[in-house]
């Protein structure tokens, strides 16, 4: 893979990671809540999610559930009720429990994994995103490896900065007035996200 063709990759990747979405709503929540070790302990859970999501894509996934509506159906449902479930969690979760640190950074990870790994609209995205950089007189799986290394290493700084930029904004959200309104304003975005990903339909 030539470098001109990785730093076009690399440039288009940074930008679609900047903009917010489910994932970075849910890491914005944990370090708001409960800090910064909080947040940063999504980060991992961020990373594999996209691995998991970026591999499966390339290894065919992709192709099958651009084929197949069944399954593309099943994976976006469930996708779609998991950050529901997420929402209403966050929206009722009470704040002395977060203050607390009520839930473990392994259920943590395990909750940004799911919410990057089970989007659909991840795998399809990679499918018709990555071959544009693709460079057909050169091997395939060496120009594959480093793109996956470099979109997941991105997600992974992309995650970690707002999870320290929230968790640095906690101070302003002492009053637990305000850290509710927060939790409520990051469970309405995460059931308004699953709503959008169920009514999200292949072009």
């Amino acid at each position: 893979m030539s470098f001109p063709l990785w730093l076009g990759f690399a440039a288009a990747s940074a930008v679609l990671l900047v903009i917010p979405g489910p994932t970075v709503l849910l890491v914005v929540s944990y370090a708001l809540g409960q800090g910064r070790r909080s947040g940063l302990a999504t980060v991992a859970g961020v990373a594999l999610g996209d691995l998991t999501a970026m591999t499966a894509s390339m290894l065919g996934l992709g192709a099958v559930l651009a084929a197949s509506a069944a399954a593309f159906g099943v994976l976006r449902w469930v996708g779609a009720a998991y950050l529901v479930y997420l929402g209403i969690k966050l929206w009722r979760a009470p704040v002395a429990a977060l203050e607390a640190g009520e839930a473990s950074h392994r259920r943590m990870l395990l909750h940004a994994y799911a919410v990057t790994a089970l989007n659909p609209k991840s795998i399809v995205f990679f499918i018709a995103f990555v071959p544009q950089f693709l460079d057909a007189a050169r091997p395939f799986a060496p120009q594959m490896a480093v793109m996956v290394a470099t979109f997941v290493g991105l997600a992974a700084v992309n995650a970690a900065a707002y999870a320290l930029l929230a968790a640095g904004a906690r101070r302003f959200f002492r009053r637990p007035s305000a850290r509710r309104a927060i939790n409520r304003l990051g469970g309405g975005a995460l059931v308004g996200a699953g709503l959008l990903a169920a009514a999200w339909r292949r072009a």
